[in-house]
């Protein structure tokens, strides 16, 4: 979309302070942070950077899950070798959960 109309805007030092501040909380440049504003959304904080690990650790031990739950599937039941190892992995999960929260 090309944005063609310009809107000049002056602030104070405090405000234009307060703006960037704002800006760099949600991660969003100053343009489109305003923009965001300007279209009603409800901007959020973005999330720490450890949150990108969490989601890979978590990712991971949700495809360890998986690869145990189609075995069951295709076995038919699920051995108490599985089940322990899925309890386990279910502990994992909580536990990374509570490391980040």
């Amino acid at each position: 979309m090309k944005r063609l109309k310009k809107v000049t805007v002056r602030l104070s030092e405090s405000e234009y302070i307060h703006l960037k501040e704002q800006s760099f909380i949600t991660g969003f440049k100053m343009e489109p942070f305003i923009r965001s504003l300007i279209e009603g959304c409800n901007l959020k904080p973005s999330p720490p950077d450890s949150y990108k690990d969490l989601v890979r650790e978590l990712s991971a031990i949700g495809n360890n899950i998986n690869q145990i739950t189609r075995l069951a599937n295709s076995a038919g039941s699920v051995s108490t070798a599985q089940a322990e190892q899925l309890s386990r992995l279910m502990r994992e999960v909580w536990t990374k959960i509570q490391e980040y929260a």
